[in-house]
C-alpha cells in the first residue's frame, strides 16, 4: 500500500504498537497494580512513596520466615500427592462424610480457585452435593499456609477463632444441604456439558498415589520445585501488593473514621462488614495484612472476622467459576450460605471476645 493512501500505516508503526500490545498483556495484573499505585503516588503525592517502600519492605522481611515455611508446606502436599487422600473423605454415612469433608477442608492447601476442579470431578463423578458443599465452603478459608501466615500477622487467637469459623461454616453448609436435598431440591447440581471426569481427582494413575519421601522419584522433585516457585511468586506478589495497599491505609484512612463505623459495639457493623466482604475480591492472603491493617485502626475484631469469612467464601474468581459450572440455583444458594454464615462468624467471635 502506497503512503498516500488514505488509511495507510507505516508497518514500523504497526510493529511498535503490536509490541506494546503483546508487552501490556504479558504483564502481570498483581505487578501492574503495584506500578500503577507507585505511578499514581509519584503524580500526587510523591513523599509517600519511599515511606510505603519502607513500609512494604519491612513487612514482607518480618513475615518472611512464616512465607518461605507455607510455600514449602504447599509444596511438599502436592509433590507427594497427598491432596489425593480427599476421595478417602467422601465415603460412608452421609452425616461423618460432611464432617469430615468439612475437616478436611478445613485442613487441606487448596485455594478458592484450586478447588474448583476437584469440586466439578466430586460432583461429575456421584459425589453427593452436601459433603462436597462442605468441603467446597470451608477449603478457600483456612488452609497451612493461611494458618501460619495469620497467626503471624493477626494473632494466634484470631486465626483459631477464623480456623473454627471455616469447619462451622462448613457444617453448616454440609447438614443444610443434606436437608434441602432431602426435601428434593439439588437433585441435578452441575450445568449441561460437565465433562464425567472433568478433575485429576477421577484419575486411578500410578501417579496420583500418595508418596511421603517425593524426593526419590525426580519427576516429584521437579513437582516439588515448580509449585515451590509458583506458589512463592503467587504468595509473594499477593502480599507485597497488600502491603503496599495497607502503607496507603495507615498514612490516608483516619483511625477516627474506622472506629466510627466497623467499630465499637454497634449491632450493625458486622452486617455492614459482610455486605462489603461477599461482594469483593479478596485474596486469602492478601485479606491477611490488609485486615491487620485495619484493626489497628479500630476495626471491631468480629468485623474483621466477618468480611475476611465472606470475602474468601465468595472471591470473584472463584465465583465466576461456580456460577459457570453448577445450576443457578445451586450458586445462589451458596451465595446465601456465605452471607448467613459469615454473618454469624462474626457475631460468634465478637462474643467471644466479651466472655
Amino acid at each position: 500500500m502506497d503512503s498516500d493512501t488514505p488509511g495507510y500505516v507505516p508497518t514500523k508503526e504497526i510493529s511498535l504498537k503490536s509490541g506494546v500490545v503483546s508487552f501490556l498483556g504479558n504483564i502481570d495484573p498483581v505487578v501492574g497494580a503495584m506500578a500503577g499505585l507507585f505511578a499514581f503516588l509519584l503524580l500526587l503525592a510523591p513523599g509517600q512513596v519511599p515511606e510505603s517502600l519502607k513500609f512494604t519492605g519491612l513487612s514482607l522481611l518480618q513475615i518472611s520466615p512464616f512465607l518461605i515455611f507455607s510455600v514449602a508446606v504447599a509444596a511438599a502436599a502436592k509433590a507427594t500427592g497427598s491432596e489425593k487422600l480427599i476421595a478417602k473423605v467422601f465415603s460412608g454415612n452421609p452425616a461423618r462424610m460432611i464432617v469430615f469433608a468439612a475437616a478436611f477442608g478445613t485442613l487441606s492447601p487448596f485455594c478458592s480457585c484450586g478447588v474448583i476442579p476437584l469440586i466439578a470431578g466430586l460432583l461429575s463423578a456421584g459425589v453427593p452435593l452436601a459433603p462436597v458443599m462442605a468441603f467446597w465452603i470451608s477449603s478457600p478459608l483456612m488452609d497451612p499456609e493461611i494458618f501460619i501466615l495469620s497467626a503471624a500477622t493477626l494473632g494466634l487467637h484470631f486465626t483459631v477463632g477464623k480456623t473454627l469459623a471455616a469447619f462451622g461454616l462448613g457444617l453448616f453448609g454440609g447438614f443444610a444441604t443434606l436437608a434441602a436435598q432431602r426435601a428434593g431440591l439439588f437433585e441435578n447440581p452441575l450445568t449441561d456439558g460437565i465433562s464425567k471426569c472433568c478433575s485429576s481427582s477421577c484419575s486411578t494413575d500410578k501417579e496420583q498415589t500418595v508418596l511421603w519421601p517425593f524426593w526419590r522419584e525426580a519427576g516429584r522433585r521437579s513437582q516439588f520445585n515448580t509449585t515451590l516457585l509458583e506458589t512463592g511468586w503467587f504468595l509473594g506478589k499477593w502480599l507485597t501488593l497488600a502491603f503496599v495497599i495497607e502503607s496507603l491505609m495507615v498514612a490516608y484512612i483516619p483511625a477516627s473514621m474506622i472506629a466510627e463505623y466497623l467499630g465499637g459495639g454497634a449491632w450493625w457493623t458486622i452486617p455492614a462488614a459482610v455486605l462489603v466482604g461477599v461482594p469483593a475480591y479478596m485474596n486469602g492472603f492478601a485479606a491477611i495484612p490488609l485486615m491487620e491493617g485495619l484493626i489497628n485502626l479500630g476495626m471491631a475484631k468480629g468485623a474483621a472476622m466477618a468480611f475476611m469469612v465472606g470475602g474468601g467464601v465468595t472471591s470473584i474468581p472463584a465465583a465466576i467459576a461456580v456460577f459457570a459450572m453448577v445450576r443457578r440455583q445451586v450458586f445462589f444458594y451458596y451465595v446465601g450460605l456465605a452471607l448467613v454464615g459469615s454473618t454469624a462468624a462474626g457475631f460468634l467471635y465478637q462474643l467471644s471476645l466479651s466472655t
